[in-house]
C-alpha cells in the first residue's frame, strides 16, 4: 500500500463507532501530510446547539492527520498490520499548539482535515493545518483526485473552501500498551 486512499479509518483509528471523527482520506503523500473529510451527525452537535465543537474539531483533525499518518507509516516502518498497531500501541495526544478558530461547524457540514508533517519520530509526530468546509455539492473525491504537492503545502483550494480553523504543532505518540498504567 502506498498511501491511505481507499482505506476505511476504522481500520486504523482506535476510537470506537460513537467518537470516530473521520469519514474519508481523499489525498495522502506519506512524507508530507494527508486531507481527510468528516460530516458531523446529530449525535456530534447533541447539547451543543447544533454546533460542532471546536474540541471536536481538534479531535477530528488529530484522527485524521497524525494518528493516521503515524498509524500508516508505523506498519510500513514495523511491516505489521493496522490490527497489529491497533492491539499494540495507543495513540495519545502529547501537546496542542495554538489553534485560531475563524468560524464554526454545524451538523451536515461536511470539512477537510489539511494536516502537514513537520515532524516524525520514534512514534511521535507533529502537525500543523486547517480545517476547511467543504461547499455543498461539490464531488470532494474527484476535486482532490489531481491534487498536488504543491497545491496542498500552499493550502490551494477555491475559493468556495470556507477556512474554520488554523493549528498548529499538534503533537500525539503511540505508546505501547503495556507501559499504560491501569
Amino acid at each position: 500500500m502506498k498511501n491511505l486512499l481507499g482505506t476505511p479509518p476504522s481500520s486504523i483509528l482506535l476510537h470506537g463507532p460513537k467518537k470516530t471523527l473521520c469519514d474519508k482520506y481523499l489525498w495522502h503523500v506519506p512524507d508530507t501530510g494527508i486531507v481527510a473529510s468528516y460530516t458531523p451527525t446529530a449525535r456530534d452537535v447533541e447539547d451543543h446547539f447544533g454546533v460542532f465543537r471546536g474540541v471536536d474539531q481538534i479531535e477530528a483533525f488529530a484522527q485524521a492527520t497524525i494518528v493516521s499518518c503515524s498509524g500508516y507509516s508505523e506498519t510500513i516502518k514495523q511491516k505489521c498490520t493496522f490490527d497489529y498497531l491497533k492491539a499494540t500501541f495507543v495513540p495519545l495526544f502529547v501537546s496542542i499548539g495554538q489553534v485560531n478558530f475563524k468560524g464554526y461547524l454545524e451538523e451536515g457540514d461536511t470539512f477537510i482535515s489539511m494536516g502537514q508533517i513537520t515532524f516524525y519520530k520514534f512514534r511521535q509526530m507533529t502537525c500543523d493545518g486547517r480545517i476547511y468546509k467543504v461547499p455543498k455539492g461539490l464531488d470532494i473525491d474527484a476535486y482532490f483526485s489531481t491534487y498536488t504537492k504543491e497545491q496542498f503545502l500552499n493550502y490551494e483550494l477555491s475559493e468556495d473552501f470556507t477556512l474554520i480553523t488554523e493549528l498548529f504543532e499538534m503533537t500525539g505518540k503511540g505508546i505501547k500498551r503495556e507501559k499504560i498504567v491501569k
